[in-house]
């Protein structure tokens, strides 16, 4: 079917990916920055260029469109949703892709900073990828293709889709988030608008990987309350906050329950942002575990750190709050196993064998579940995520592109007249 297809999903991306998109956790704005809307403007462009008549932006950021239903069968509206924004974890200011042709098996050295070397020797996938066409930035900068990757995916699709009418799928509807990065990715979409059943997020990493499960997650903050004094009338009197914070975190276990000690399965604590002075600190962690109902436990052995700790200050006191960020979609995909299932045929029919996979993470999709949207994860091919080490191969784009057609046509043959 794709036999004579001329792909355009490794030229969209290498356009998109030198747009600045960086969202930023700091700000209070929405979008957290303006300059995301600079590549949402382009999509929408590009989808009217295509004859999707309906696609938008709206005051918030998301980008709208449908490909209309070309089938006179009962199909339940689908959607593919990715992010435009990029990691504040590393720069996205100038950010210059490039193909690496046929690769070797070898070191990619990036010119732009030769001490950015991305080795099979730490990232085996690439070792399956000898002889594709990888993409890499130039190395002072982070590449995007999370998630422009599947943004480039889903506009190829569509472009494949709206020049080929004889398959036959009902209607699609696209959408484009921004903020996904720092967790507001759909805080303001417009469920009751997007008129979707079902969605799928394009959002994953190696070719064929299915994701329909995430941690669940929440947000802690523990605020210190020191004594501030003159520092040379201070003995007996001072009591600083940053040094209660601090020690809070030197009390975490050094073996387990943080990111770079667990792994599969495993939850963990982990200490986010520090911020302060003598009279009052924050500290700001994130919480996560497969299990919901870990959380708390969890929250309480750190909520004893913190009242152990604190113990030790005369003076001191410390408050924490907890605020629910996002939850595990499979507590919602088991109610719906067409929704991965068909995924999975799609995956088969673009010639991969299914990963079935969870997410050490979240992606927009475990919200958009527990918001009336079914949605697991589909790959794109993005590794390496969030630094310069990040590359993605245009052959496992491709894929993806087939995939989404794929899916279109799974679900119009499951429906019934």
């Amino acid at each position: 079917m794709f036999t004579k297809y001329a792909y355009t999903v490794d030229e969209r991306f290498m356009r998109y990916a030198k747009i600045d998109t960086q969202s930023d956790p700091l700000s209070t704005t929405f979008p957290s920055t303006e300059k995301q809307k600079d590549l949402s403007r382009l999509l929408v462009k590009e989808l009217k260029e295509m004859g999707i008549e309906d696609a938008e932006l709206d005051e918030h950021g998301y980008v709208y469109a449908t490909i209309p239903s070309n089938t006179s069968k009962n199909v339940p509206v689908i959607c593919f949703c990715s992010h435009v924004d990029t990691s504040s974890d590393s720069s996205g200011t100038g950010v210059k892709p490039i193909v690496h042709r046929s690769y070797d098996g070898g070191d990619i050295v990036l010119p732009d900073d030769e001490t950015i070397i991305i080795s099979p020797k730490e990232h085996p996938y690439l070792l399956e990828k000898k002889g594709d066409d990888i993409i890499t930035a130039s190395g002072t900068t982070l590449l995007g293709a999370d998630d422009k990757a599947g943004v480039a995916e889903i506009m190829d699709a569509a472009n494949y889709l709206m020049q080929h009418p004889e398959i036959k799928h009902g209607a699609i509807r696209i959408l484009f988030t921004p903020d996904e990065e720092i967790g507001r990715g759909v805080d303001k979409v417009n469920i009751q608008k997007l008129g979707a059943s079902f969605g799928y997020t394009m959002d994953g990493g190696e070719a064929g990987s299915l994701e329909d499960e995430n941690f669940s997650a929440d947000g802690a903050k523990i605020t210190v309350y020191g004594v501030s004094a003159h520092p040379g009338s201070a003995k007996d009197k001072l009591v600083s906050a940053i040094k209660v914070a601090s020690a809070i975190v030197d009390a975490l276990p050094k073996d387990s329950m943080s990111p770079e000690t667990t792994e599969d399965r495993e939850g963990f604590i982990h200490p986010v942002r520090m911020q302060g002075t003598v009279e009052k600190a924050e500290i700001d962690f994130i919480i996560r575990d497969f299990e919901t109902s870990s959380l708390e436990s969890h929250e309480s052995f750190l909520r004893n750190i913190m009242d152990k700790v604190t113990a030790q200050h005369p003076g001191a006191r410390a408050t924490l709050k907890v605020t629910s960020q996002y939850r595990n979609m499979k507590e919602v995909l088991v109610n719906h196993p067409e929704v991965t299932a068909y995924a999975a045929e799609a995956i088969k029919r673009a010639g991969l064998q299914p990963l079935k996979m969870s997410i050490r993470g979240g992606t927009d999709g475990s919200r958009l579940s527990f918001m009336g949207l079914p949605c697991p994860n589909i790959f794109t091919g993005e590794m390496a995520l969030h630094g310069k080490h990040e590359y993605v191969s245009i052959q496992d784009m491709q894929k993806a592109v087939q995939t989404i057609v794929y899916l279109a046509q799974v679900w119009e043959e499951k429906s019934q007249q």
